[in-house]
């Protein structure tokens, strides 16, 4: 368990907290690129507690700026995109992508907006449909070339939920290997064929036809190896069956995403990130490392579960997350339906929007959990002394540095050793359309 004070030093974001501190060292998904459409490129957002508004002006440059006008204070998410910036509506004040004011038309002819009026501004770019802010200090590190950046846009998928917790209740149940086989149980297995785009209902690894589901409800004791990398941690979760060893490699990238399989075939990478203390949300990148992804299927299924425009989910607290418990008798461990985004959405949901960690009892199966929450710690306070040492930022890294991460699902046959599922992952590899020559995987273990 943490005390209270080192839940607090963990969980809070505002610019002046410590966690705060450390998130403002790293890139942060911010918007889906389809959040600013063409007709009207503008958008209000919460972003770290701080409120801010994304526009693309005509010229196709990102800006991110304070939300509010510099001059009375009104919300610029309704302003007018034009000239070249965005322009308040209440007195017509245009602010530019770096938070310049450009014009200020009511004053008299000649007026120079001084540089005290400007915007409060943020660098952003758009990477593979999401558009991502830098709200630290100095110049913002490289973009790592981790697969989801790496793989052409036909080849991934992004979307974003929201959920109503603390951003760490989020990450932590990324990294927690053991639940999968309660939380996400099934109690008969479906059609592996039928499984496109929905996650633990296929095959339980690349060289084995045995379901998923029925993989995590007969073994449901894993074995769990966690190791630091230079990018935060990989995870090995390692079930034993009469067939063979199955292992499972996921991963937990700094500050808050999480890598792991989706199917044999494919990839997701995850960020929590906070809108403020008690919400925030989840970003994922689907990659595929086969055929070109069906992104309007994808789409369209999770649309399912959530409500436009701000991706809120359709089972919630308010209606019980569906929770049916005819269907927890028969069919799922949860009775919530077959999302497991909704499994998940209720267990980081349901303790509060900040868990109190002070009065957990941590069992053997939470010691990723135990590593990621050290490892936080740490970065935390090298943070606030200046020291730029952190994963997936190390001081004189660029983007190549930072490859991959692997993660996949493996079958192994008796006798073969553990690390025989690095052989698969570099098959899988080898053999996806966009990966070159030099597409191999190096990970830095840290002491």
């Amino acid at each position: 368990m943490l005390t209270a004070a080192e839940n607090h030093r963990l969980t809070r974001i505002g610019r002046g907290e410590p966690a705060g501190k450390l998130m403002r060292l790293y890139w942060q998904p911010a918007a889906l690129s389809e959040e600013l459409p063409v007709d009207r490129p503008v958008r209000g957002i919460r972003l770290l507690g701080e409120d801010l508004v994304l526009f693309r002006n005509q010229a196709g440059e990102l800006g991110a700026i304070g939300r509010y006008c510099t001059h009375r204070g009104v919300d610029l998410a309704y302003g007018r995109c034009e000239n070249g910036g965005l322009r308040c509506p209440f007195h017509g004040w245009l602010f530019s992508t770096d938070g310049t004011c450009l014009e200020r038309p009511a004053e008299p002819a000649g007026d120079k907006p001084p540089r005290a009026v400007a915007a409060n501004a943020y660098p952003c770019v758009e990477r593979k449909g999401i558009i991502w802010v830098y709200m630290g200090p100095d110049t913002p590190p490289a973009f790592p070339d981790l697969d989801c950046f790496v793989a052409p846009d036909s080849h991934s998928f992004a979307f974003k939920g929201l959920w109503e917790c603390n951003w760490l209740q989020a990450a932590e149940v990324g990294v927690d290997p053991a639940h999968a086989s309660f939380l996400h149980r099934f109690f008969e297995d479906e059609d592996t064929s039928q499984s496109y785009g929905r996650q633990f209902r296929d095959r339980g690894a690349v060289d084995s036809d045995l379901p998923m589901t029925q993989l995590l409800r007969e073994y449901p004791r894993p074995k769990i190896k966690p190791s630091r990398t230079d990018y935060g941690m990989q995870i090995a979760s390692i079930r034993e069956t009469p067939i063979g060893t199955h292992v499972r490699v996921t991963n937990q990238i700094f500050p808050h995403a999480i890598c792991i399989p989706m199917s044999p075939t494919m990839t997701i990478t995850q960020w929590h990130v906070p809108i403020d203390d008690e919400s925030c949300y989840w970003y994922s990148i689907f990659t595929s490392f086969d055929a070109p992804v069906d992104a309007a299927t994808m789409r369209e299924q999770r649309l399912r579960e959530h409500q436009l425009p701000d991706y809120r989910p359709l089972k919630n607290r308010h209606n019980a997350y569906g929770f049916d418990p005819r269907e927890q008798a028969a069919r799922t461990y949860t009775g919530m339906g077959d999302d497991i985004n909704v499994h998940d959405q209720w267990a980081v949901e349901s303790p509060g929007p900040i868990t109190d960690r002070s009065r957990e009892h941590l069992a053997t199966t939470d010691i990723a959990i135990v590593q990621y929450r050290r490892a936080l710690m740490e970065a935390i306070a090298m943070a606030e002394a200046g020291e730029n040492d952190l994963p997936l930022r190390a001081a004189g890294s660029s983007g190549g540095d930072y490859r991959g991460p692997q993660a996949i699902d493996v079958l192994l046959s008796p006798g073969e050793p553990l690390d025989a599922w690095r052989d698969r992952e570099a098959a899988r590899r080898a053999n996806a359309p966009w990966v070159d020559a030099a597409g191999g995987v190096g990970v830095t273990e840290r002491a």
